[in-house]
């Protein structure tokens, strides 16, 4: 298939502002939404299972979203189906805003969660292809802090706002994001890397683009490696932002505005872990950097389920964070580099939207250990996970990076 050229190839800057943008948007859906659950249940009388379930839909309509959006990002055009997702989640957030009931609220949370789930991979095969393969660490760890400044903004305005205009209003606050999201992708035009790939390749089915993630042994081991680290981290990440701040509400009684000042602290742990671990993985052998990210969250995470002092806690909690969240600034350029660009987008959102599935049992998982044991001993199990994430990277991640054909890097 041929690409119009009617629009100019998007520059480097540009790419970064839509890929940015799309991931800060889902971030901040994301947090908003944990912050809400309370207003939420209690309006629409919901019980805690179903109260966590919205969470957790909206992170499996990521995972079918992902898949989905993946195979035609790689079909149709990086900034095009960016687009798409943007109405997608646009719409059925909206929608949110008027829910009556448990049911119609999680069918648009399932289906705006698909809208979402297209930003992460798309966005990092859009960085792959804009900007240089030297510099491709640090630019996909800068598409990872996009989340966290979503988060952030989502910590800083949520308590005050939620208050005065309620969690339906706070929906339609969420939209807008997405709308500026939406104005900044439409003059864009695709990476000259894309159109050039596409234009001289045949169309590849859904079910081929799949099977290139797992062509040989040596490719499946890096699939399978991939998936595993996506899968800790979000586990991990979903499971304490979920519930950290009800955690210290009950036991430390912290207010909703100091519980988001612990997200706000936190999240400046996560952003410099993520900015820190892309100059790393430019500099030295990315596979070891990974490493060290995940030793330093077995020792944090253990050490942050001991603390009893709120201020302590509140601070320790940027230095688990750093840890905890700061791989994600590995992932972008990790996949980028270990899968041609016919199958980039898919690769990247299947591998890591998988993994935020599995992520999306953190917060059951983590409530019902709470409940039945205790919050400290569900926190301190929770570090057992990341030795998985240590087997993963030593056994099956390719330790080659930085291709300059960009057409894979597995060995």
């Amino acid at each position: 298939m041929s690409l119009s050229r009617s629009k100019q190839s998007v520059t480097p800057a540009k790419a970064m502002l839509a890929a940015v943008s799309g991931y800060a948007m889902d971030g901040f859906d994301l947090l908003i939404l944990g912050f809400m659950l309370p207003a939420i249940s209690l309006s629409l009388a919901l019980e805690p299972s179903q109260a966590g379930s919205l969470v957790t839909w909206t992170l499996i309509g990521a995972v079918v979203g992902g898949i989905l959006f993946g195979h035609l990002s790689d079909r149709f055009g990086r900034i095009r189906i960016l687009t798409v997702t943007i109405l997608m989640f646009s719409i059925f957030t909206g929608l949110c805003a008027v829910a009556q009931g448990y049911w119609d609220l999680l069918a648009y949370r399932t289906l705006a969660g698909m809208g979402l789930g297209g930003e992460f991979g798309i966005g990092m095969a859009l960085i792959a292809e804009a900007w240089p393969v030297e510099k491709r660490n640090r630019a996909s760890a800068w598409v990872g802090i996009g989340w966290q400044l979503g988060v952030l903004l989502a910590a800083f305005i949520t308590p005050p706002l939620l208050g005065v205009i309620g969690w339906r209003g706070m929906f339609l606050v969420g939209l807008l994001p997405a709308l500026l999201s939406f104005v900044l992708r439409r003059s864009m035009g695709e990476p000259e890397a894309f159109t050039r790939q596409v234009n001289r390749t045949p169309s590849l089915s859904f079910a081929a683009r799949l099977k290139m993630l797992v062509q040989d042994r040596a490719t499946a081991k890096a699939s399978l490696g991939i998936f595993i680290l996506t899968s800790v981290q979000n586990f991990g990440y979903y499971g304490l932002m979920i519930w950290m701040p009800s955690y210290l509400s009950a036991n430390f009684g912290f207010s909703l505005t100091k519980s988001g000042l612990w997200t706000a602290v936190t999240v400046v742990g996560m952003t410099f872990g993520i900015w820190l671990f892309g100059v790393l993985a430019d500099r030295f052998a990315r596979w070891k950097i990974f490493l060290l990210y995940q030793f330093g969250a077995v020792a944090m995470v253990v050490i942050y389920a001991q603390l009893r002092d709120p201020t302590v806690m509140l601070f320790t909690g940027a230095l688990m964070g750093m840890f905890v969240n700061g791989m994600i600034g590995g992932y972008g350029a990790l996949i980028s580099d270990t899968f041609p660009p016919q199958a980039r987008a898919t690769a990247q959102n299947v591998l890591f939207n998988l993994g935020r599935g599995v992520g999306g049992f953190g917060p059951l998982v983590i409530g019902l250990l709470a409940a039945k044991i205790s919050f400290v001993a569900a926190i301190t199990l929770l570090a057992l996970i990341y030795l998985l994430d240590i087997f993963a990277t030593l056994f099956l991640l390719p330790k080659k990076q930085g291709n300059e054909d960009s057409l894979g890097a597995i060995g």
